[in-house]
């Protein structure tokens, strides 16, 4: 038999949910990029913020296209600097911690 694994996903409504959830699953494991993590156990999470999806799909192709920028430069998502991302500015590469 083959090996297999799961993944799970997390849907935080605020930065405060995606920061606490974040710190708690990842203590004892690892950091990945654009939201995922991997626990203690070796189960793989995506911790991602309901604005996330919001901004990546926006109307606006380049609004979307520096949000999708911007969340590829993140560990854990910030949505704040996503934000600030899709309506123009900068934001520089952020772990998570």
């Amino acid at each position: 038999m083959g090996r297999r694994s799961a993944s799970l996903y997390v849907d935080c409504e605020t930065q405060a949910e995606v920061d606490d959830l974040w710190k708690k699953l990842s203590a004892g494991g690892s950091e990945g990029r654009c939201g995922w993590l991997t626990d203690r156990f070796g189960v793989s999470w995506q911790v991602i913020p309901r604005a996330l999806p919001k901004l990546l799909s926006d109307p606006d192709p380049e609004k979307a296209g520096r949000a999708m920028n911007a969340m590829l430069q993140m560990s854990k998502i910030d949505i704040a600097k996503l934000e600030q991302a899709a309506e123009g500015g900068t934001v520089e590469a952020t772990s998570g911690r």
